[in-house]
């Protein structure tokens, strides 16, 4: 089970890297650029996420994932006066978060945990909460390459360059590993 939470924390690390190479290839401005009043900027985005890290992992096996302390509604609003302040909040939210990732064990895996008194294994939680921060990566990601258009430094196989990358992970011996360790 060793092996899960290793694997699950490259995951959450490989989708705060993509989320941050994003954002780095942007101007300050436009981390708070909106598509229309329903849409959420960036900077929303993080806001929301940082919340929820905070939320659901602060005292994770012992208190229930929805803080009474947490408001929702209030992180799809920009509370940023600048840069520093988001990439603050964004920081935090993930050094919870892996701080509590960290502090688990395999034999935690099954315990049962709540998120608005729903009880989920650690298990469940941890994917559940993969997902969800997955889900807004991908938006940051699809807004900054909007915003860069043809400037975008992609983050991934570059187009018509799919056949170099197979041929170098297929001159590499077989052997387990996870596909973020080259990147």
């Amino acid at each position: 089970m060793s092996s899960y939470l290793e694997s699950v924390k490259k995951q959450f690390r490989y989708y705060r890297m993509l989320a941050e190479k994003s954002m780095e290839q942007l101007e300050a401005e436009q981390l708070f650029w909106q598509y229309n009043q329903e849409s959420n900027s960036i900077a929303v985005l993080v806001n929301h996420m940082a919340g929820n890290m905070l939320s659901r992992f602060t005292d994770f096996l012992t208190s229930d994932g929805e803080k009474p302390w947490r408001n929702r509604d209030a992180e799809f609003t920009n509370t940023f006066a600048d840069k520093n302040q988001l990439m603050q909040r964004w920081h935090e939210g993930w050094e919870c978060l892996m701080q509590t990732l960290d502090q688990l064990s395999g034999a935690d895996l099954e315990t049962i945990v709540y998120v608005r008194n729903d009880g989920h294994t650690v298990t469940e939680a941890i994917n559940r909460q993969l997902a969800h921060y997955a889900y807004h990566v991908g938006q940051i990601v699809f807004i900054a390459k909007m915003l860069k258009n043809t400037d975008w430094q992609t983050l991934s196989i570059a187009r018509n360059r799919s056949a170099e990358y197979n041929q170098r992970k297929f001159t590499q011996d077989k052997e387990r590993r996870h596909f973020t360790d080259d990147l």
